[in-house]
């Protein structure tokens, strides 16, 4: 992973105030974003091959989880900014385009794996971040959270299908 050094300063032309987070945790931001961004879930919404013939309870788990990383994803993108960072965009993934070829039998497993790693970086985030502000750790134990009760919800897509 390649990391530019324009990624430890704000945004142009807005300094970082006094007092405000290190670029460490705009960082750690950026990474939960990036992770929410390139999350495999995104691929499942209503124009999804995958959930025309998917069961309607796996349907509404996936439509959950897709409407739940956008929120995610928008929350983090504006905390970045509000602390006076420079949110990421979101890189191409050109395998990206092999997704379209793989069955929800087998896509179902994936997106539960994509699920745990983003756990593991929540909580490796919030354990590095601990001296962070108040609504830094907040968002990030909320999020936490959802992620959690999506991985049930995930479990038990599984178990049905």
């Amino acid at each position: 992973m390649s990391v530019s050094l324009q990624e430890n300063h704000p945004r142009p032309g807005k300094p970082r105030a006094a007092g405000s987070p290190p670029a460490a945790v705009i960082d750690a931001l950026n990474a939960l974003l990036e992770s929410q961004q390139n999350s495999i879930i995104r691929f499942m919404g209503d124009s999804s091959p995958y959930l025309g013939g998917a069961p309607a309870g796996i349907r509404q788990t996936l439509r959950q989880l897709l409407d739940n990383n956008l929120k995610r994803s928008e929350e983090l993108y504006r905390l970045i900014e509000k602390l006076g960072g420079s949110p990421r965009p979101r890189g191409l993934q050109p395998e990206e385009q092999y997704l379209s070829y793989l069955s929800l039998k087998f896509l179902l497993p994936k997106i539960a794996d994509a699920k745990e790693l983003i756990i593991r970086r929540y909580e490796n985030s919030l354990q590095a971040l601990k001296n962070t502000p108040p609504e830094v750790i907040g968002l990030l134990e909320r999020q936490l959270g959802e992620h959690h009760a999506e991985m049930e919800l995930l479990k038990a897509a599984m178990v049905s299908k």
